[in-house]
């Protein structure tokens, strides 16, 4: 499977996973949600390492970068999108993560020399631009209790595009452990999990306010929770860490970025509003670019 459609497989299960999230996370918080997925999936990723030998392949030289990486992308970065979206809701929050494709571009460009030229360019101009038309219009109205804004408006973009960034420099950093081809992405993907779930602990450990949970876990969230992070970290995440170890870090990025899009219809089903023209619209444009991408790859 090429990287492109593991890129979009990924975005897939992000967008599935984004609508399981919203109770457990507005439950616990953000930082005991994380806390708590960031725990079952590092025993999921730990497990299928240790079954398929996989842990063998991680070098002494790739496990600092790995952590590094999970502490950034995962640790910083997840917390803050789900603090993100307790605030704004999931479509108002994959809009701002989905500028992670933007990060990841210009950093890709400015640190790799990659290129986007062509009709991939095009491509990559038109994912873009649809997820951002289809999330902007993605709602006729507010009634829906997912569109309300809770709490202070400018924190919440600043979360959602601080995990974005978070997000694009994780990428980044592992991408080099990743070009090896030497690394098992399920044991990577359990490193960088591994990482940020002890910097979590450390601050549960302190009884840090904000890493205390608002309501205790019950086995209705636990389940959500575990399902959740199967989805989005264990598959999703080492999808794109296998998509990275054979293409360019802003083309991941950009083809990933179209969970908000995926999510318009699931919204749909979710709330029985039809979102507007506009938003499909916008769908519509990013799958004419996602083509174009696809068709005119030289992978």
């Amino acid at each position: 499977m090429g990287y492109e459609w593991l890129a979009l497989a990924s975005a897939s299960l992000w967008a599935v996973a984004a609508l399981i999230s919203v109770k457990p996370a507005r439950h616990l918080g953000a930082f005991a949600y994380s806390r708590w997925r960031m725990f079952l999936v590092s025993l999921m990723l730990g497990t299928m390492s240790l079954l398929t030998g996989g842990w063998q392949t991680l070098t002494a030289s790739a496990l600092p970068l790995l952590a590094i990486s999970g502490l950034v992308g995962i640790f910083v970065g997840d917390t803050a999108l789900f603090a993100c979206m307790n605030r704004l809701g999931p479509r108002r929050s994959a809009l701002l993560f989905s500028c992670h494709a933007l990060f990841s571009a210009l950093l890709g460009l400015w640190l790799f020399n990659e290129q986007l030229t062509g009709w991939r360019l095009l491509g990559a101009m038109l994912v873009f631009a649809g997820v951002m038309l289809a999330i902007l219009f993605g709602r006729r109205s507010s009634s829906n209790e997912w569109e309300q804004i809770r709490g202070n408006l400018a924190l919440g973009i600043g979360l959602g595009l601080t995990a974005a960034l978070c997000q694009s420099v994780g990428a980044i950093i592992a991408k080099p452990v990743m070009m090896s081809g030497e690394v098992d992405a399920v044991s990577a993907s359990g490193i960088r999990m591994g990482s940020a779930l002890l910097a979590h602990c450390v601050l549960r450990l302190g009884r840090l306010p904000l890493a205390m949970p608002l309501k205790p876990v019950n086995r209705q969230i636990l389940a959500m929770i575990a399902t959740n992070g199967f989805l989005a970290m264990g598959l999703g995440m080492t999808l794109i860490l296998m998509a990275l170890r054979q293409g360019e870090v802003g083309m991941v990025a950009i083809l990933s970025s179209t969970t908000p899009v995926l999510l318009l219809p699931l919204l749909w089903w979710h709330s029985g509003e039809r979102p507007s023209v506009a938003a499909w619209a916008g769908a519509l444009i990013a799958t004419l670019g996602t083509a174009l991408v696809l068709g005119f790859s030289t992978h």
